[in-house]
């Protein structure tokens, strides 16, 4: 799930400019012609069409969850939403150890189901970052009786009691309603929610002794499994920049901000029926990931 490039939690736009995102796409078997007939494949590829149900669709679950973080995010008390266009590197080419694993341990510990104890080095900002990500674009967030732990595991104090209300608004009965989850952000009887994030990399873009922003590149799956669902499970990438603060014994978010992509040529492929991707859900663990 995104926004718009580089667009703070804090501003209105979203995916919703982009009527031919992969939002809820039906996958629909398209052809391409070569370059110069349709555009390049990277560029501005032709796009198939599309019925007026297949339309409804895009704008389902992952736009609402975005429309709802955002009001979250929003005057949240001095997020730095700018932070995601920044650079320290000035577009320099990376060095190669820049994308290799370090090696390192990434934590000492959990809080909760969080994993936390990371270190105080850029190593450990980004493991942290990581599993930030993965925990805010979770079901769990989703789920009143979980929501105020994330909160308060994740960010730093000042921001917890601003964003905690903002959340709660945002993820009202109303909106849990939308998206087919009851008030306690569960699916209906034969019906499986799923929001997973699987970050795909990492790269600090600021640092100083106790502040540091972080982009992580982000897939996921998101929607709802089940026959009759209206927001079948659809798949996203975008990119979060997380501002972290170094609290004296752990990295914690201060402020985040999300933006579209990038995102690779989606291949023609058979798409897994509901079951399919409930059990998968069920069945496979997720992961702490590390730097």
């Amino acid at each position: 799930m995104s926004l718009g490039d580089d667009n703070s939690y804090g501003n209105d736009s979203g995916r919703t400019d982009d009527g031919y995102s992969t939002i809820g796409g039906t996958r629909q078997t398209r052809t391409r012609l070569p370059d110069g007939e349709g555009g390049d494949s990277y560029g501005t590829p032709r796009r198939p069409a599309r019925k007026s149900r297949s339309l409804v669709m895009m704008v389902g679950v992952v736009v609402l969850l975005i429309a709802a973080i955002a009001f979250a995010n929003m005057g949240g008390g001095g997020g730095n939403g700018d932070d995601g266009g920044g650079s320290g590197g000035g577009g320099s080419k990376p060095e190669s150890s820049s994308t290799a694993a370090t090696g390192t341990k990434p934590v000492t510990g959990k809080n909760g189901t969080i994993a936390s104890g990371f270190a105080h080095d850029a190593q450990g900002a980004q493991s942290a970052a990581a599993n930030f990500a993965v925990t805010l674009v979770s079901a769990d967030i989703l789920k009143p009786a979980r929501r105020s732990e994330i909160v308060r595991q994740v960010f730093v104090p000042s921001r917890v009691d601003k964003l905690e209300a903002n959340f709660n608004q945002a993820y009202s009965k109303e909106f849990l309603s939308k998206i087919g989850l009851d008030e306690n952000g569960n699916a209906a009887a034969g019906m499986t929610y799923v929001s997973r994030t699987a970050p795909v990399g990492t790269k600090v873009t600021r640092s100083s002794g106790t502040s540091t922003t972080v982009e992580v590149w982000c897939t996921g799956v998101f929607g709802t499994a089940g026959v009759s669902s209206t927001n079948p499970v659809s798949n996203d990438w975008f990119t979060m920049t997380l501002t972290l603060q170094w609290d004296g014994s752990d990295w914690k978010v201060d402020s985040f901000s999300q933006k579209e992509g990038p995102a690779p040529v989606n291949t023609d492929r058979t798409a897994s029926n509901a079951d399919e991707i409930a059990k998968a859900v069920e069945e496979y663990g997720g992961f702490t990931y590390a730097r």
